[in-house]
């Protein structure tokens, strides 16, 4: 059985949506623009299919689209939605048809544009909602399925005994482990610069310099009614519009490795226990690699609320010094459809930088769904 190898891992600056810099580049150029960097990494190396999480995107498909423009006439395309951790599936996806020895190299990551998103609405009966957001689970009352403040972050902080504190006090790493990776350029490599109608865009924009643990400490929770409740703008990721694309190849055609794929897991929970998946995902993943969480050099678990990610290291006892090392949604944001893909980006180059080891990129979705991968970069 072929292994599986990352061979190239790109992906756009993240901008803020509906402000940032890529308030006016749609999802469509977002993936061209990146899908054609990694063509280019590859040389002349042939390309069995392309693979991208997508969401709240108008249902086309945006990867064989992106194939077409990056002159991949004859290479078909597949769209992906397992809504966070679409990004992590598409890799996933790519990897299990690699191992199986069906395809030889297919581009796999994710794209999302939350500013240029279309809008939807749907009928009931004579009437119509507008706009309307498909559902990610039933309606539960501890579990909101269009409040994730709720259902992902304050129910993580609940369970796991998570304090105000605790959750400012992780954000205000998050921004200051970003801006130091921006700073000693440790993203230079993965970040593809690209051209738009505001200008050259090449550094990350969501994370904050300026911020501290007193302006996010003066900020007001989101839900006020509810007593206790903790979570705020501050301690909760953005809303962010970015691509990342990673080649995955067999290791029987020789191509330079970046990394390994040595595993993957995904797992359903309760939908109020969302926020607390990769506690189950994590091990699984682990296992199926014949791996432990002591075997783990470096992780990276989503930052969809700090609360979820704090809750996260807490029940497993993770050294909190080898999470998000470099920032995560908190700061750099949650390009949802993309945020898996860029994770995983992220991680191996930081893992090279570190001279190898073992990753696991890890996060919450929608629904009550959790997802992580498991990496090796050899030194």
């Amino acid at each position: 059985m072929p292994d599986a190898v990352i061979v190239s891992a790109r992906r756009t600056p993240i901008g803020t949506a509906f402000k940032g810099t890529l308030r006016d580049t749609d999802a469509f150029d977002l993936a061209e623009h990146t899908v054609a960097a990694v063509v280019e990494d590859l040389g002349s190396a042939p390309v069995d299919d392309v693979i991208l999480g997508e969401g709240l995107y108008g249902g086309g498909v945006i990867a064989r689209h992106a194939a077409i423009t990056a002159g991949l006439v004859d290479v078909p395309g597949l769209a992906v939605n397992r809504h966070c951790a679409a990004g992590l599936a598409a890799v996933q996806t790519a990897a299990g048809s690699i191992r199986a020895g069906m395809d030889t190299v297919i581009l796999a990551g994710g794209v999302n544009s939350a500013s240029t998103s279309p809008k939807s609405r749907f009928r009931v009966g004579e009437e119509w909602i507008e706009p309307w957001m498909s559902p990610t689970h039933p309606n539960q009352p501890d579990a909101p399925n269009k409040d994730m403040s709720i259902t992902v972050g304050w129910n993580s902080a609940v369970a796991a005994g998570i304090s105000r504190t605790e959750m400012d006090e992780w954000a205000l790493r998050s921004h200051r482990n970003a801006i130091a990776a921006i700073d000693a350029g440790r993203f230079d490599e993965e970040i593809v610069p690209i051209k738009t109608v505001h200008g050259l865009f090449s550094v990350d924009e969501h994370p904050r310099r300026e911020t501290s643990l007193e302006k996010l400490a003066s900020l007001k929770p989101l839900h006020p009614e509810i007593e206790g409740f903790s979570i705020t703008a501050g301690n909760a990721s953005g809303a962010n519009d970015a691509a990342a694309v990673l080649a995955i190849a067999s290791d029987e055609l020789g191509l330079p490795a970046l990394a390994t794929v040595r595993s993957w897991a995904s797992v359903g929970v309760d939908p109020a226990q969302t926020g607390l998946s990769p506690v189950t995902a994590i091990p699984k993943a682990l296992k199926r690699a014949g791996l432990s969480l002591s075997d783990v050099d470096l992780f990276e678990i989503n930052e969809a609320f700090a609360a979820n990610c704090v809750a996260c290291v807490k029940l497993l006892d993770i050294d909190p010094e080898i999470v998000n090392v470099s920032g995560s949604g908190c700061s750099l944001g949650h390009p949802v459809a993309a945020s898996g893909a860029r994770m995983l980006t992220t991680l191996v180059y930081e893992l090279r930088r570190r001279g190898g080891g073992i990753g696991v990129a890890s996060m919450c979705a929608g629904g009550g769904i959790g997802s992580a991968t498991v990496v090796e970069v050899h030194g």
